[in-house]
């Protein structure tokens, strides 16, 4: 039924039918229909806002609850931050100290912190903050983490050149010895027990028995075996990291130039051959190009009395054999 429309005229007190045109019809119409979405959105406001559904309240517990989550997370990353950076401390100031290394760069620790912004996709997120201040900090854990693993690569690495330069260096005597009852003379000067002038003992000179065995006091390569003018038979071993050794007046050489050999392994018989007057041993010690005290070698055999004991014994003029 098409509505009809009244207008009151006050002259005449009566009403009066109107016919309203199309353009007032069609803004009436308009009027109505925002008046209806404006209603229609505010009771939407009120109800979203106000009226919680159940799928609504579920979301914000579940938002509550990574909320939470993230929280805890951060705090364990951050736990997890400080052990890290104890282990650090311990592989710069203990680890590569006793290796005789250098500490890691802190700029190497700290690479690839500093790039283009990886957490913008992030920033969108409600709690953005929170979010992308964990990631940076996971983020920052793997890579230190890895570099952590790097340097204890090379740690061990030196651990193990370590491990191989300490089976090398001379430790111990060239005879058994533990009585050092066949310590004869040190190094330094003494008179020549031939020439009777005061010259420099190069070496430790053993007094022992024809065929006593004589053991290479550290790992290497033999590089001499055979006689020399004043050594008689000599044996001279290059254990690398710049130490050599010799063992001269031999009755018997048991090794070969080009031979591998390690710590106690018998290389020869004790003798009087060359320059000497009596069986023993004449033992050196050289790093680089100079010769050195043999008496500071000795440490896997001796206790600390033993050691000073030596010291005396190899002090005192003793005999001298060469």
């Amino acid at each position: 039924m098409r509505k009809i429309y009244y207008q009151y005229d006050p002259q005449r007190r009566v009403y009066r039918r109107v016919f309203p045109t199309v353009g007032q019809r069609l803004a009436s119409w308009f009027w109505r229909l925002l008046l209806s979405v404006l209603l229609g959105g505010v009771f939407f406001i009120i109800y979203w806002f106000m009226i919680s559904t159940p799928q609504v309240g579920d979301l914000m517990e579940e938002n509550s609850r990574l909320q939470s989550q993230y929280r805890v997370l951060s705090r364990k990353v951050d736990d997890a931050l400080l052990v890290l950076h104890d282990i650090e401390e311990r592989d710069d100031n203990l680890y590569r100290v006793i290796l005789e290394a250098d500490p890691v760069p802190e700029v190497v620790r700290q690479a690839g912190f500093n790039g283009t912004n990886r957490y913008a996709e992030l920033m969108d997120m409600s709690n953005a903050e929170l979010v992308v201040n964990t990631s940076q900090k996971v983020d920052m854990l793997e890579k230190k983490l890895y570099m952590q693993s790097r340097s204890f690569d090379e740690v061990i690495e030196l651990s193990r050149e370590q491990e191989n330069k300490l089976a090398c260096i001379p430790a111990i005597q060239p005879v058994s010895n533990k009585d050092l009852k066949r310590t004869a003379s040190g190094y330094g000067y003494r008179t020549d027990p031939i020439y009777h002038v005061r010259t420099f003992h190069h070496g430790m000179d053993f007094a022992c028995d024809t065929g006593t065995p004589v053991y290479a006091t550290g790992n290497g390569k033999v590089v001499f075996a055979k006689w020399q003018s004043g050594f008689g038979n000599l044996v001279e071993i290059d254990h690398g990291y710049g130490y050599k050794t010799r063992y001269a007046h031999l009755s018997k050489i048991m090794v070969k130039v080009g031979q591998n050999v390690v710590r106690g392994e018998e290389i020869a018989l004790a003798g009087s051959t060359g320059k000497s007057t009596g069986p023993h041993v004449h033992y050196e010690i050289w790093i680089g190009n100079k010769d050195v005290n043999p008496v500071n070698y000795y440490f896997m055999d001796l206790d600390a009395d033993q050691y000073e004991e030596m010291i005396n014994l190899a002090e005192n003029h003793g005999k001298i054999f060469d």
